[in-house]
């Protein structure tokens, strides 16, 4: 795991977008769709700042996160959010094990606690799926203090000095709930977009490097003609996402793409008008 000078020697080092893009591809890494998004966030990370990741689901949010860490070579220590989140699966809980012939009570440390003191990524999935009196209590971790007052052992701990935390967040999807405003400031926010045109060109290329030319084209045509009628609102965000869209060009390489649209993406949308429209769509590239 690189310290924090040599984090930023690193970043230094790399301030040319076309420069780290390359070193992301070979990497089998995140694609920025613009020319500062990714320098961007590593630069609020060097500066210890909260990142916080806004966009659809598929657009890469946890992708971005994974390549920061192989980045800094820095480990990650993952929070899923949902209503079921309590203290507990934060910092961790209390055991009784058996330790040289007796019973005694031992503090298993949970992610929060482990990243912190360890120096770690800790990456935060989903994070307005918590319940808003869940998370108060990394209000601490997250501003200038840095700071946790264990609740279950009473410990103080300082963060590491490498320690990072970055969030993703889904706007406006169904269990959500808008951020709480003290925990949103303690961030710095970036909006993450799905890729398109030659960026997810060299994502899919990068990931099946043995694909036809003919089947990229195809791949490609239908994913932009998704995106449009998502950001239309005739399909859910799901629609566009590129994780389903590399999960059909994965499937597109061994059984008809008009099937493997359908299992990739249509089949899990909800709404039987979307299923529809999704196929149609997809009957105007390949018969």
């Amino acid at each position: 795991m690189k310290s924090f000078v040599e984090r930023e020697q690193l970043l230094r080092s790399e301030r040319s977008y076309n420069q780290t893009e390359q070193m992301l591809i070979q990497q089998g890494g995140y694609i920025s769709p613009d020319a500062y998004l990714w320098e961007d966030v590593l630069l609020s990370v060097v500066l210890k700042k909260p990142v916080l990741l806004k966009g659809p689901t598929g657009s890469g949010k946890t992708k971005l996160a994974q390549s920061v860490s192989e980045y800094f070579k820095q480990p990650m220590q993952s929070v899923n959010c949902s209503v079921d989140l309590d203290a507990e699966s934060l910092l961790g809980f209390k055991t009784i094990i058996l330790k040289n012939g007796e019973t005694v009570i031992e503090f298993v440390e949970g992610p929060v606690v482990q990243a912190m003191k360890k120096g770690h990524i800790l990456y935060i999935d989903e994070i307005n799926m918590a319940r808003p009196e869940t998370l108060p209590i990394l209000h601490s971790v997250l501003d200038h203090r840095r700071v946790l007052t264990n609740p279950f052992t009473g410990e103080v701990i300082f963060a590491h000095e490498d320690f990072t935390v970055i969030s993703a967040i889904n706007e406006g999807y169904v269990g959500t709930s808008p951020m709480n405003e003290a925990l949103k400031n303690r961030f710095v926010s970036f909006s993450v977009p799905y890729l398109s045109g030659e960026e997810l060109k060299k994502v899919v290329m990068n990931e099946f490097p043995a694909i036809s030319s003919q089947l990229v084209e195809t791949i490609l045509n239908i994913g932009d003609d998704l995106k449009k009628q998502v950001m239309s609102g005739l399909l859910s965000d799901d629609a566009a996402s590129v994780r389903s869209l590399l999960d059909a060009t994965g499937l597109a390489e061994h059984i008809p793409v008009k099937r493997a649209i359908q299992y990739a993406i249509a089949e899990k949308l909800d709404d039987k008008i979307e299923r529809r429209l999704v196929m149609e769509l997809v009957s105007t590239w390949v018969k």
